[in-house]
């Protein structure tokens, strides 16, 4: 796997229990891939709030939006299937 680690950025706010959720998930997988989490709250950046107030938590890999919250909240599967996909991208592999 390669040594670089993806640049995660959570958007999310206080009190978010979905936030709280999801950076918890992305802290389990930095066991198995290595990751850099930024967390950022929307709510100190009125650009921000506006795009993503109703759609938070929303996951980006890479400076990629990957995961918004409009339909549901990302799962530990998920997460993990993507940064398997793009470490496999980064090693030359087929990802499982």
């Amino acid at each position: 796997m390669s040594s670089k680690p993806f640049q995660i950025v959570l958007y999310g706010r206080p009190g978010c229990h979905l936030c709280d959720q999801v950076e918890q998930l992305i802290l389990l997988l930095r066991e198995e891939f290595p990751l850099e989490l930024r967390l950022v709250n929307i709510e100190k950046d009125p650009a921000l709030h506006e795009r993503y107030m109703f759609v938070i938590p929303v996951v980006e890999i890479d400076g990629e939006e990957v995961f918004p919250s409009v339909t549901h909240v990302v799962t530990w599967e998920e997460l993990h299937a993507e940064l398997a996909k793009r470490a496999a991208r980064k090693t030359g592999r087929k990802s499982r």
